[in-house]
């Protein structure tokens, strides 16, 4: 065989192997492709872990993605009914905990991420295996991410707890024109939570409960001005209100200013009750008109302190957390009624009224924020003979100037 056949030969044989070669890699491409393929369409299950798909981090991530993106980005109100607030506001509060709460993203877990689960988890009281299954997270993680937005979120407190501004001389609002210098309202609710065995007779309330009593004070434009968690069911609520005014940064009173106050309280400078023994409640008027100076103040004193009822009802409506209760820790549910709250005034100031509020809220448009005045420590909780004198002159200036009963 002539050298000229023999490189013939050689050469031929090469590109034999290349092209074998070149195919095969082909194959393993195309199956590789097709492999990765079903993996992310998750249709094949392992019979052996039941319910947890064939994981791979890819899987995880993709799933974790598309369920983030269903939840937060494609339907506003989709968004709405999983974490009650639409896409835009969900955003503006990412950003606003990484630059106001402090909030920022671990090697794994985005911020969206992480608020997502943190809100996800209020709206519904939702349980972390559940959110397991969702996000193809660990339990760990999850509650990692929890606490470290519900810190974020209490950090914002000073940003986003307003300061109130008394009702105006010149105020025309058939509710709260009768109270002027009026900051708003505070009352208390009961949040049901599961101490331990030992400490549950201190958070028995009076309905047989273990519940948690929460002082809140809010405006006239339904808006968090003061909140105090963490006292147990069996407390009063004036022994509540006690410790709020005591406290190093609790609830102060501008000078001359007072809140209104069901008949739970006393008759205490910068606290303004009705009359006891007297109609009071709403409901318990129908067609019958007052009759009296005391029966007025009443009627009117009971409409302009509902708006602490109205939010209330609006905070418990929009978070199932707090309506229902959890296996976190007494010490835990009073943070997070606190952010709650937070929230609340967040959407409120951020986006306005929602469909949660409409079914509550009645805005007064014509509350004018008035001149900032010096704050003192509110007054002492005691029944003050001139601060009587002050409601029976109110309830006769009242009476005297009514319109219509």
């Amino acid at each position: 065989m002539s050298r000229l056949s023999m490189l013939n030969s050689t050469r031929r044989r090469q590109v034999i192997a290349a092209i074998s070669c070149f195919m095969n890699l082909v194959s393993i491409y195309v199956i590789l492709g097709m492999r990765l393929s079903k993996i992310l369409e998750n249709r094949y299950m392992n019979p052996r872990l039941g319910r947890q798909p064939m994981d791979t981090y890819t899987v995880r991530h993709y799933d974790r993605q598309r369920h983030l993106n269903i939840a937060t980005r494609i339907s506003g109100i989709y968004a709405f009914d999983q974490i009650r607030m639409n896409r835009t506001l969900f955003k503006r509060l990412c950003e606003v905990l990484a630059h106001d709460g402090g909030l920022k993203k671990t090697r794994n877990v985005d911020i969206d991420e992480m608020v997502y689960t943190f809100l996800r988890t209020i709206s519904h009281n939702e349980k972390n295996r559940t959110l397991q299954l969702n996000l193809r997270r660990s339990g760990e993680t999850i509650s990692r991410s929890f606490h470290r937005v519900l810190k974020a979120v209490i950090r914002l407190n000073d940003q986003y707890m307003m300061k109130p501004a008394p009702i105006p001389e010149d105020c025309t609002n058939s509710r709260w024109k009768h109270f002027k210098k009026c900051l708003g309202a505070l009352d208390g609710t009961h949040i049901e939570v599961r101490p331990l065995k030992e400490d549950q007779p201190r958070f028995r309330d009076r309905k047989h409960k273990l519940s948690m009593n929460v002082l809140g004070v809010c405006t006239p434009n339904l808006e968090f001005v003061y909140v105090l968690a963490g006292w147990e069911g069996s407390a009063h609520d004036s022994r509540v209100l006690k410790d709020a005014l005591t406290r190093p940064n609790g609830l102060t009173l501008p000078e001359g200013c007072f809140y209104l106050c069901d008949a739970g309280y006393a008759n205490s400078a910068g606290f303004l009750t009705p009359y006891r023994g007297q109609r009071y409640h709403l409901k318990e008027w129908g067609a019958n008109p007052p009759l009296t100076a005391e029966e007025y103040y009443n009627m009117k004193h009971a409409s302009a302190r509902n708006v602490i009822e109205r939010i209330f009802g609006v905070l418990k409506m929009r978070w199932s957390i707090i309506r229902n209760p959890t296996w976190f820790t007494p010490k835990e549910v009073a943070r997070i009624v606190v952010a709650c709250c937070i929230l609340h005034n967040f959407i409120n100031k951020e986006q306005g009224a929602d469909s949660c509020e409409r079914t509550y809220r009645d805005r007064e448009p014509d509350l004018h924020e008035s001149d900032e005045v010096e704050t003192i420590v509110g007054s002492s909780m005691e029944p003050c003979a001139a601060w009587t004198q002050f409601r029976n002159e109110k309830a006769i200036a009242m009476w005297e100037n009514r319109t219509n009963v």
